[in-house]
C-alpha cells in the first residue's frame, strides 16, 4: 500500500470518528422548532367569583391562584347562553366549532355524519392538521363524536354524573296527576332535589359513595380526569409532536359531591348568603326558570337562606377538590419538562346562580350565570396580570390556533386574544357582549351597562354594572335612562344580525320605548 492510500485511510477513519463523536442536533432542532403544547382545563358550572386570588376570600383555590399569579386573567370572560336548558351543550358546541351561538346550533346538526366536512372543521381536527397529537378526557356533551375528532380519548362522560331526569319526569307526572299545587311540588321530588328543607335534613350526603354520581366507578370523576391527564403527559414527553389536551371536568356541576375533608373547610353557618338573595325571582316563569326546571328544583321553594348556604358549601367544596386535581396536573407538566413550551388555559362553560336572585341554575343572563373565570399561562404570557377587555370563553379556541401558528379559518367566528395578551390591543374585539337563552331572554352588556330583555312579557331591565355589580337595582323605568334603554336595545338588535339570531324583538322595542 502506498503512502497516499495510507493517508486516505487515516483521514477516512478520522472523519468517521468525528461523525461518531459529534452530538446529534436532532433533538435541539426539534426543540427549537416544536410548536407550543396547548392544555385546556375545562370546568362545568363554575362562576367567575369562585377563585380566591380574584377576590373571593371565602373559597380555597390554591392552584387556580397559582395559575392567576403565573399568568394572566381576563376578568370579563363570558358565554353567550344556550338554546335549551343544558347551557353546556351550546357552550361546548361553540368552542368545538368556533361558531357563534345560533350558527353553532346549525353546525351541531351536521355532526351526525362521521366523515362530514363539519367534523373536519372542529377544534381538535384543526390542531391535528397542524401536527398536534390531540387528546380528550372527561365531560363531552357535544353531538360530534369525540373518538372521531380526537386522536385519543379516555373516559368520555355524559352531561352530568348520575343523571336522574327520568325520576324527575316521573315525579312531575305524579305531582301533576295527584296535586298540581306548587306548594306540594317539593314533596314529590327525588331525595337529592328540593333540599335541604331544614337544618335537620341530612337524608342526602355529598360524601356518600353509595349515591353514585361522581363516585360511580369507585374513583371520583375529577380524580379520573387527573389520572388520565398525568398518564398522557408522561407518554407525550417522550414524543416529538406537540400535544393538545382537552381536559374536561364535570365538576362543579351537581350532584356536588366531594370528600369530607373538603366539606369540612366550609362550615355551613359561616357561608355568606349572596347580597342578591331572593326567596323567589319574580319573572322566573317568563324567563324559563320555572319551578319544574331541573336546575331550579335542586333547592326547595321558596328559597331559604339555609338552603342557599348548604348548596354553596357543597359548591365550594367540589371546586376546592377540583382545584387540587388541577394542581397535580400542573405538577406533572412541570415534572415532564414540557411546561416551558406549554400554554395552559382554564375556563368554565358558564357560571351558576347558587342562590343569587332566587335562582339556583344557569339559565339566566345575569353575570353569575354567564360570566366565568378565564386564565392563561404560558412562555410569554404576562404574570400576575388582570385584563378588563371583554372576551368570550370560545376565544380560547381561536387563540390556540393563533399560538399554533395557523391562520384562523373564515368559519371560526370567535377571536384570538393573543394580541390583547401581548399589549397590542387595549380595547378588545367586541363592541358589546351578546347573550341569549332560548327565545325567552336576550341581553347586551356594553359600556358598563346591561340591558336584559324578556320578550314574552315585554319586560326590560337595565343595570349600571359599575354602581350595581350584583344587578339588583333596575333602572329601566327611570326617566333619566330612557335614552340609554333605547340605545342599548338598538345595539342589541344590531348584534342579533351578527349572531344570526332570528328572534324578532321589534314589538317589544316599540312597547318599551313607547313608540306608536
Amino acid at each position: 500500500m502506498n503512502r497516499f492510500s495510507q493517508l486516505s485511510i487515516v483521514f477516512l477513519l478520522l472523519f468517521c470518528c468525528l461523525l461518531a463523536c459529534k452530538p446529534s442536533t436532532k433533538s435541539a432542532t426539534v426543540e427549537e422548532t416544536k410548536k407550543p403544547n396547548i392544555v385546556f382545563l375545562f370546568a362545568d358550572d363554575q362562576t367567575f367569583a369562585t377563585v380566591n386570588a380574584l377576590g373571593n376570600k371565602e373559597i380555597y383555590t390554591p392552584n387556580l391562584d397559582r395559575m392567576a399569579k403565573a399568568g394572566t386573567t381576563f376578568t370579563h370572560g363570558y358565554n353567550m347562553g344556550g338554546w335549551h336548558g343544558a347551557i353546556c351543550v351550546a357552550s361546548r358546541s361553540m368552542i368545538i366549532s368556533g361558531a357563534y351561538l345560533w350558527n353553532a346550533k346549525e353546525k351541531a346538526s351536521l355532526w351526525g355524519v362521521r366523515d362530514s366536512t363539519a367534523l373536519k372543521e372542529t377544534w381538535p381536527k384543526l390542531m391535528e392538521k397542524e401536527g398536534y397529537d390531540t387528546y380528550m378526557t372527561g365531560k363531552w356533551h357535544v353531538q360530534a363524536p369525540a373518538d372521531i375528532i380526537f386522536s385519543r380519548t379516555e373516559h368520555i362522560r355524559p352531561g352530568m354524573p348520575g343523571d336522574r331526569r327520568g325520576e324527575l319526569s316521573a315525579a312531575f307526572k305524579k305531582w301533576k296527576k295527584e296535586s298540581g299545587d306548587m306548594k306540594d311540588w317539593n314533596n314529590y321530588l327525588p331525595m337529592e332535589y328540593a333540599r335541604p328543607t331544614s337544618k335537620d335534613d341530612t337524608e342526602w350526603s355529598p360524601t356518600d359513595t353509595l349515591q353514585g354520581g361522581f363516585w360511580e366507578g369507585g374513583t371520583h370523576w375529577s380524580e379520573v380526569v387527573r389520572n388520565d391527564a398525568i398518564d398522557f403527559i408522561n407518554q407525550a414527553k417522550t414524543k416529538e409532536n406537540p400535544f393538545f389536551m382537552y381536559l374536561s371536568f364535570n365538576a362543579p356541576h351537581d350532584p356536588r359531591q366531594a370528600p369530607q375533608r373538603f366539606l369540612d373547610m366550609y362550615p355551613v353557618d359561616s357561608i355568606k348568603v349572596p347580597e342578591s338573595f331572593l326567596p323567589e325571582y319574580p319573572f322566573k316563569e317568563a324567563i324559563g326558570n320555572q319551578s319544574t326546571l331541573r336546575d331550579e328544583a335542586l333547592a326547595p321553594f321558596p328559597r331559604t337562606a339555609h338552603a342557599v348556604q348548604k348548596h354553596r358549601q357543597e359548591y365550594y367544596a367540589i371546586i376546592s377538590h377540583l382545584d387540587e386535581q388541577i394542581g397535580k396536573i400542573l405538577d406533572a407538566l412541570e415534572a415532564s419538562g414540557e411546561i416551558d413550551n406549554t400554554y395552559i388555559f382554564f375556563g368554565a362553560d358558564h357560571g351558576l346562580s347558587v342562590g343569587h336572585h332566587g335562582l339556583i341554575g344557569k339559565q339566566s343572563l345575569f353575570d353569575h350565570s354567564i360570566r366565568i373565570p378565564l386564565m392563561v399561562m404560558g412562555p410569554d404570557v404576562p404574570k400576575n396580570k388582570q385584563l378588563p377587555q371583554d372576551v368570550y370563553l370560545q376565544d380560547i379556541m381561536a387563540t390556540s390556533l393563533d399560538l399554533a401558528g395557523t391562520e384562523k379559518p373564515n368559519y371560526v367566528q370567535f377571536n384570538s386574544f393573543k394580541d390583547i395578551l401581548n399589549g397590542e390591543n387595549t380595547v378588545g374585539h367586541y363592541n358589546g357582549i351578546y347573550g341569549a337563552y332560548m327565545n325567552l331572554q336576550r341581553m347586551i352588556r356594553k359600556d358598563g351597562y346591561k340591558l336584559l330583555v324578556y320578550p314574552t312579557i315585554d319586560k326590560v331591565l337595565l343595570f349600571d354594572l359599575e354602581a350595581d355589580p350584583n344587578e339588583m337595582k333596575d333602572l329601566a323605568n327611570n326617566s333619566k335612562y330612557t335614552e340609554k334603554v333605547a340605545s342599548l336595545f338598538n345595539d342589541l338588535m344590531k348584534l342579533q344580525k351578527t349572531m344570526n339570531d332570528s328572534l324578532d324583538l321589534k314589538d317589544t322595542y316599540k312597547k318599551v320605548v313607547n313608540l306608536p
